[in-house]
């Protein structure tokens, strides 16, 4: 039995700030060397259990060079059906598979994973096991394998993918397999970097992450005929929606500040409201919707030595219910999302190595909208729902930051 303070201490564990009440373990199958482990945690506040993926060898966690990872490959080339006490494993393999493998099938975890377990296999893939159990079309899975079949270039293709069937309840996956692409790092490293040393090339770099983002949404929009991948008109209760979550996040951010911060807030509440009425107002029919990232930041890009970069992690924000995180919704969130990172990426460049972030931001948001191909009013207004999140986060996390999306709230809507 996996002991719940072991769990709880676990990297990949989700839910660290609730109390483990229970741990009970609910499937079992063999896959030597291995065992794939099915547990479902209860908490002590009574909400919703959570079902965990614990691969194990010989009681412990698999570490590298046991052939637990290796095995799990192997399936998904096999095509494997490893079945259970309460259901089954299927494992499917794409085209993509033949030309990715590799041998020998070594195994190195990666150390920067949180909510998943990644492995680099044989060299050439690199598996994510996700630890967390969701039922439903998991979106990283979904987007990933929707981009290699279109022919996106710009993510690691998917060479197979594990489900868990259970005999009663909805399948979830249970691991992705990927083209393993090599790199420097992920882009907010490099941003960080290409800024202390020059800024002129940052705002390069700036522009490369622009044009990147628009093949990414003219991907996700190519195949209009498939229902979950639709490109068409935002609804007038779409963009209703929108300016309801935003007016929401607003609220959630007064909330979560008190103080001089609080005053600020509601001093500048009206004027934010007013852009949200402003461009939600207009987007309806006139702005497109499709699937999106969903949690776009530098963090998500990969960065290669050539200069280019990789987009990964389709997962979309964690917090968020899975079927929410299906939903289409407008790109231009993306193009916010990255925004609000560039924001960051200047700001701490500027702490920590005296950048004049305010003299670059213009030029590196400019490069960027300019080889995305679209700016304005509804980015600005996305911009601004993002950094009220920032502000509740950053009051329940680091209250230190909060000047950083508090000054951007106050800079958007003053112009």
């Amino acid at each position: 039995m996996i002991e719940p303070a072991r769990l709880a201490a676990a990297r990949w564990f989700r839910s660290k700030q609730r109390r483990i009440a229970s741990v009970a373990e609910v499937e079992r199958a063999p896959l030597p060397p291995a065992e794939l482990v099915i547990v479902e945690v209860a908490f002590a506040d009574g909400g919703a259990a959570e079902r965990y993926l614990v691969p194990q060898v010989n009681g412990r966690e698999p570490e590298d060079g046991d052939g637990a990872w290796a095995a799990l490959v192997e399936a998904i080339g096999a095509g494997s059906v490893v079945g259970g006490n309460r259901g089954r494993f299927v494992a499917e393999r794409t085209p993509a598979f033949d030309r990715l493998v590799s041998t020998p099938p070594t195994e190195r975890a990666l150390r920067v994973e949180q909510s998943n377990t990644s492995v680099v296999v044989g060299g050439s893939l690199i598996l994510k096991v996700y630890r967390l159990l969701e039922a439903g079309e998991n979106p990283d899975l979904e987007v990933s394998a929707y981009l290699t079949d279109a022919g996106f270039a710009d993510t690691p293709a998917v060479a197979g993918h594990v489900r868990y069937v259970p005999d009663v309840g909805e399948p979830g996956a249970a691991a992705m397999l990927q083209a393993f692409v090599p790199s420097t790092g992920d882009a907010w490293a490099a941003m960080l970097a290409t800024l202390a040393a020059d800024p002129e090339r940052a705002t390069a770099v700036a522009a490369r992450i622009g044009a990147l983002t628009a093949r990414l949404h003219a991907a996700l929009a190519s195949r209009p005929d498939r229902h979950d991948f639709p490109a068409r008109p935002a609804t007038t209760a779409e963009t209703a929606g929108w300016r309801a979550a935003a007016e929401d996040e607003l609220a959630r951010a007064i909330a979560s500040v008190s103080g001089t911060d609080h005053d600020r807030l509601i001093q500048l509440a009206p004027a934010v409201r007013a852009r949200f009425a402003d461009a939600f107002g207009r987007a309806a029919g006139a702005e497109t919707v499709t699937r999106i990232h969903g949690d776009y930041h530098l963090g998500q890009l990969l960065a290669h030595e050539d200069g280019a970069f990789s987009v990964i992690d389709f997962e979309g924000e964690p917090a968020r219910p899975m079927a929410e995180r299906r939903l289409p919704a407008s790109p231009l969130r993306d193009v916010a999302g990255m925004l609000r990172s560039f924001d960051y990426a200047a700001r701490v460049s500027q702490r920590d190595t005296g950048v004049d972030a305010d003299a670059w931001l213009p030029h590196g948001r400019a490069a960027f909208t300019d080889a995305y191909g679209r700016g304005g009013p509804l980015v600005e207004a996305f911009e601004l729902e993002k950094a009220c999140y920032e502000v509740h986060y950053e009051a329940s996390n680091r209250p230190g930051w909060l000047w950083l999306p508090l000054g951007a709230i106050e800079r958007i809507v003053t112009g």
